[in-house]
């Protein structure tokens, strides 16, 4: 048997050569070895060639149609660790790593390679569960989950069945005011422990396929969401809190372009008022929070043409992928029942048994969690748009709270905060830990100007030299002189002397032109180099162009 399988596989030196990938050829094993895509995509060529029938492609629904279906939805998301070795084994993962230049025997899956847990595996698992206000089983195990896939090198997945270390919990989330706002509350079935497989890298031609089996052993968290989304909208928002969960527990980097968070869709779709559920379809190829919102609604979309026109028969339990060239699913693969994966326990791991004092010590290191964030930064009298940008990202949340801590101005923090600072950021590139400005700096210049000390105009030009070199507020109006004019007598000779220098100006604005106010203020406010004081330099300004002499 195993003569059988190796004549299939060919293998390439692991360290030697740069290219070190297993490459399995045509051969007596599995003959069709090209990429999944190239293969359907063949399929599709053939049929189309036999048949001279163009492909049948799906538009949007009428709105009246749509209306008459109610669409059911969940996820399956998969959370990629960062914890500094594998799920198994003691072999580092760095994404974008040589290929298989991080493996040993258990990676491999070689006859008599034990595995060993990672007990940081746990930890971030059971921080996961209570972040999403799951109950913890105190008695998990885990499962073998089989399957063939060339890049699973064991033919079974180490993962959680009957007991998983989370059930029964659920997250809240807040939908942007620009599509429709409002507050939701899905609800989490389970999160459990699993490890990953390796990466098949399909060629151009589509002849044979490399295996990289870096990623093999690396663990995973699956939280799987109870099917209570109804939009591509809703789903987006769903996967796009459960990013932001993980980055603030710091148990992820949650990147979707590296993997590390990846979201399988399932859809299926009903009549209003019918009560069962009908035929579930899975989504895959999803790379960003856009895609997943636009493959569930061309998915709706299918369904309900089918659906209307009497071909319900044909949507099939079934994997598809989510073409973003195309923007249309297309099928992959029949969908696997549970029985197909003949789950049994593990028998070379023991079972994971949590103790009351462990899991508490775990609850009282979990940081500030967004929804909490949101609901603090609301009741400070932001607004919806303000708190949903500000909690987004963890670093701008903590830069945020940093600022305001020194007693700075909380609306006036955010305004710097999402105008100049994050349109620098854009501009540059850079991550607000990136640039120079500190949070102190920033409560020091809004205090500045709300004190007076400095115009706004003058803040502006402070804050962009300290996101580029860094320095202090205050040695930096020392250092150019940009202490602002709040003489009076001394803002009046330079208006005064702008009415002389302007007197065609003048005479049309008390002709009836009130504009050039504007003109006069701007004048007045070049000749002071910006630093003469807005409010008064405006009301002697006025008070001297009503004063006919």
């Amino acid at each position: 048997m195993a003569l059988t399988f190796f004549r299939g596989i060919k293998t390439c030196p692991l360290v030697h050569y740069p290219s070190a990938y297993f490459a399995r050829k045509n051969g007596f094993f599995y003959c069709t070895t090209g990429s999944t895509e190239t293969q359907f995509a063949t399929q599709e060529k053939q049929q189309s060639g036999d048949s001279k029938v163009v492909p049948k492609t799906y538009r949007k629904s009428p709105d009246k149609l749509l209306k008459d279906y109610e669409a059911i939805i969940g996820i399956e998301t998969h959370v990629q660790l960062n914890t500094s070795t594998k799920a198994f084994c003691g072999c580092p993962y760095s994404y974008g790593a040589q290929p298989n230049t991080s493996i040993c025997p258990v990676c491999m899956g070689l006859p008599g390679a034990l595995p060993v847990l990672n007990s940081k595996v746990v930890e971030y698992a059971v921080k996961l569960g209570l972040a999403l206000n799951c109950k913890l089983s105190m008695d998990s195990k885990f499962d073998r989950k089989q399957y063939f896939y060339p890049d699973l090198p064991k033919a079974y997945q180490i993962s959680q069945f009957d007991v998983p270390i989370a059930i029964g919990g659920y997250i809240d989330i807040d939908l942007p005011v620009e599509f429709g706002g409002g507050h939701r509350k899905f609800g989490i079935t389970r999160v459990h422990m699993e490890e990953d497989a390796g990466k098949l890298l399909h060629t151009g031609t589509g002849n044979y396929s490399q295996v990289d089996l870096n990623r093999a052993g690396v663990p995973l968290l699956e939280i799987v969401s109870e099917p209570d989304m109804r939009t591509g909208i809703e789903a987006a928002e769903y996967a796009a809190e459960l990013q932001r969960v993980v980055r603030y527990l710091g148990v992820s980097n949650g990147n979707m372009q590296e993997g590390s968070l990846r979201c399988d869709v399932n859809i299926s779709i009903r009549p209003i008022g019918q009560q069962e559920f009908g035929t579930k379809v899975e989504i895959k190829n999803l790379n960003s929070f856009s895609s997943v919102s636009r493959a569930i609604d061309f998915e709706i979309s299918r369904q309900v043409q089918l659906h209307s026109q009497g071909q319900a028969d044909q949507i099939v339990q079934e994997t598809r992928l989510w073409e973003e060239g195309a923007q249309k699913t297309i099928t992959m693969r029949k969908k696997e029942g549970l029985s197909d994966y003949r789950y049994f326990p593990e028998p070379d791991i023991p079972g994971v048994t949590l103790s009351e004092e462990y899991v508490d010590g775990i609850r009282s290191s979990l940081p500030e969690l967004p929804e909490i964030k949101r609901r603090r930064y609301e009741n400070m009298g932001l607004s919806m748009q303000d708190v949903l940008f500000l909690a987004n990202d963890i670093n701008v949340a903590e830069f945020f709270d940093a600022t305001i801590a020194n007693a700075a101005d909380v609306k006036l923090a955010a305004n710097w905060i999402m105008g100049d600072i994050a349109a620098y950021m854009k501009n540059e590139k850079l991550s607000i830990s990136e640039i120079k400005l500190t949070p102190l700096e920033l409560g020091e210049l809004i205090a500045s100007i709300k004190g007076g000390t400095i115009s706004g105009k003058i803040g502006k030009e402070i804050l962009f030299e300290l996101m580029a070199k860094g320095g202090t507020v205050q040695g930096l109006i020392k250092e150019k002189d940009l202490v602002q004019i709040v003489d009076r007598s001394e803002i009046e000779k330079m208006v005064d002397k702008v009415l002389a220098d302007n007197p065609e100006q003048l005479k049309q604005y008390r002709g009836g032109k009130t504009k050039l106010q504007g003109y006069f203020a701007g004048q007045v406010m070049k000749a002071s180099k910006g630093k003469a004081n807005p409010k008064l330099l405006n009301q002697i300004l006025l008070e001297k162009l009503n004063t006919e002499t």
